[in-house]
């Protein structure tokens, strides 16, 4: 006969934990371009990490002994983590699935899986935060894509972050494009492959780069309203917190199974508006 109080402590939580963790850190394609110089603890939904931004200062002539000194006034604002997501599933042996790297690890990729689609869709939302300035093609007039002119189009999008000093520390720019788009910049001769990058510096799943950018696909860069938003920038543009809470087991009262479920926490800010460039595509 089973004894399922040794199949339920046979589940250790901060297993799962750990290594769920370890792979949204690893291989979720936004966290290659965010920040995360504010997170903090995060326990609940609606915790705050408070971001201190200094002020400018100014450089003046020197025409007398008099040197006059400005009051500095750092500005300070709140990123919130307001984002709340969970799964949950059943598991008839627990027990078999912890001593059983691949089925714990297929668990595990999924429930990743999962976590990055809406976590990458929020974060390439953070297009509705790109300044004017740094906006090639319109609403109105989408930009058109195709093999001959797609680099001449990623050169204005990095020329726009040049242009607005985002790049004035040697911040290596990104940019994040969906599998369509990779299809024609895979026809242009201008695009550097990764087999031929051989700087280390290359993000992680980077396929190579463009007009000095690092280029992410992410099939979570939908169409909406028959357009791509293609966004670029530095990794100082946009700060994230998170936390995957907890994880945690009970026994099913209804059936011969345990309940997993885990809680993850998140938010993101974007911090510097003007290290973010964006590309409306037309996607007709």
């Amino acid at each position: 006969m089973t004894d399922f109080s040794t199949t339920y402590s046979a589940f250790i939580p901060q297993i799962w934990s750990k290594k769920l963790n370890n792979m949204l850190e690893k291989n979720c394609v936004m966290m290659q371009c965010v920040n995360k110089n504010w997170e903090g603890e995060i326990q609940n939904q609606g915790d705050r990490v408070k971001i201190i931004t200094p002020a400018d200062v100014s450089v003046s002539t020197l025409t007398t002994d008099n040197i006059t000194y400005s009051a500095l006034t750092p500005t300070s604002t709140d990123l919130v983590i307001d984002q709340k997501k969970f799964f949950a599933f059943k598991i008839d042996d627990v027990a078999k699935a912890q001593t059983n790297t691949d089925i714990m690890e297929a668990h595990l990729n999924n429930a990743k899986k999962a976590i990055e689609q809406v976590q990458d869709s929020y974060l390439l939302g953070m297009h509705t935060n790109v300044v004017s300035a740094n906006t090639i093609g319109s609403e109105a007039t989408p930009v058109t894509l195709d093999k001959s002119t797609i680099y001449s189009k990623f050169v204005s999008l990095a020329l726009a972050l040049k242009n607005s000093d985002a790049l004035t520390n040697g911040e290596r720019p990104w940019v994040v494009i969906n599998p369509n788009i990779e299809a024609y910049l895979l026809q242009s001769p201008e695009f550097i492959s990764a087999y031929n990058v051989a700087d280390k510096t290359l993000r992680e799943g980077a396929i190579g780069r463009i007009a000095g950018m690092d280029v992410l696909v992410s099939t979570n860069l939908t169409e909406v309203d028959d357009k791509y938003y293609v966004l670029a920038g530095t990794n100082e543009a946009i700060t994230f917190a998170s936390q995957l809470a907890k994880i945690e087991s009970l026994r099913d009262k209804d059936s011969f199974s345990d309940l997993v479920r885990g809680l993850y926490l998140y938010g993101a800010k974007t911090v510097k508006p003007k290290a973010l460039a964006k590309m409306i595509v037309d996607a007709s």
